[in-house]
């Protein structure tokens, strides 16, 4: 399908535990949308408890794309997200409806609403591993200096506490011979683009997400992790490494109690929280921020509503719902 301005495209980010997917749902059943998922978390088939995964009813009422497209042993890198996710949403456009690009992992999200052209290298398995030793052995800052000496650009623009994107930037540098940043390449985003930023008070939403984390422990995550590691998932994998699922490593090998675990995951939410507000800034002008303690579904979607109206779409007469 042949997109043009005319076809609008709804962000909506925000940190986790603020309550994007409850928003998300409403908005689009209210619109005629559909969710294609900028959350990499929710790529991967049973990490479903830890992720914090829409469930099977949520998905029932609001068609999802981009979640469970991969095994925790598979890799999605940038470039593949965003071909998916540009497909996803010229889909939902030829059927008529509004497509919501929802996330809060926001590489994936600037990608798509700002043009990156990631380059498309694929994944070199054993140099990864040798990256990922010298790092433990040397330290971050010792690969992430290594970085800087083939690409200052990438290196200034990664913290070297990021492994794995040091990792990526020098597996491609390693690669191609060229440098990373000189390989992305940015072409403006052929959609009418709202973003919309969900957020609250930070202690409020420390404490929303502390509760989120008794609330996964009580429905089994300790089982679902469990059950990955007995699958043959290494704790080395990036689906397993992530938030909710490394922090089981030490309880597994003897050295901690589910107390400390549940304790570790709230730890790393609070830091992975800052580290999303780095990312959607409150001070950048093109993201319409709503604290969700103040704004409901409905005076949000009325603010939809005009941006919509404001975009002249006629004759995409089918975006046209706007009560």
């Amino acid at each position: 399908m042949a997109m043009t301005k005319s076809h609008p495209l709804l962000v909506i980010v925000g940190p986790t535990a603020v309550g994007k997917t409850v928003f998300s749902l409403a908005l689009a059943e209210r619109f005629g949308g559909e969710v294609v998922s900028a959350d990499s978390r929710l790529f991967y088939r049973g990490m479903d408890i830890g992720t914090a995964k829409p469930t099977t009813q949520e998905r029932a009422r609001v068609p999802h794309h981009l979640i469970d497209i991969a095994a925790p042993d598979e890799t999605v890198g940038l470039a593949q997200f965003k071909q998916l996710a540009q497909q996803a949403i010229a889909a939902i456009h030829s059927r008529g409806r509004l497509p919501l690009l929802v996330g809060g992992t926001g590489q994936y999200v600037r990608a798509v609403v700002e043009g990156w052209a990631p380059p498309a290298v694929p994944p070199d398995p054993a140099l990864r591993a040798r990256l990922e030793t010298q790092a433990q052995q040397e330290g971050p800052q010792a690969l992430h200096a290594r970085l800087a000496a083939l690409d200052p650009e990438a290196a200034a623009r990664i913290d070297p506490r990021n492994i794995r994107r040091v990792v990526r930037a020098m597996e491609v540098c390693l690669l191609t011979g060229r440098p990373f940043s000189a390989q992305r390449t940015r072409t403006p985003p052929p959609y009418h683009v709202l973003q919309v930023g969900l957020t609250m008070e930070r202690a409020a939403l420390y404490a929303r997400a502390d509760d989120r984390v008794e609330t996964m422990m009580a429905a089994g995550l300790e089982e679902e992790v469990r059950g990955l590691v007995a699958a043959g998932y290494g704790w080395e994998l990036p689906a397993m490494s992530g938030l909710g699922y490394i922090q089981f490593r030490p309880y597994f090998e003897g050295q901690a109690t589910l107390a400390d675990v549940s304790a570790e995951i709230k730890r790393a939410t609070h830091r992975f929280i800052r580290r999303q507000y780095n990312w959607f800034r409150l001070r950048d002008p093109r993201i319409r921020w709503f604290d969700v303690t103040e704004h409901g579904p409905a005076e949000i979607g009325d603010a939809i509503a005009r941006w919509l109206e404001d975009l002249d779409l006629a004759p995409l007469d089918h975006y046209a719902n706007l009560r």
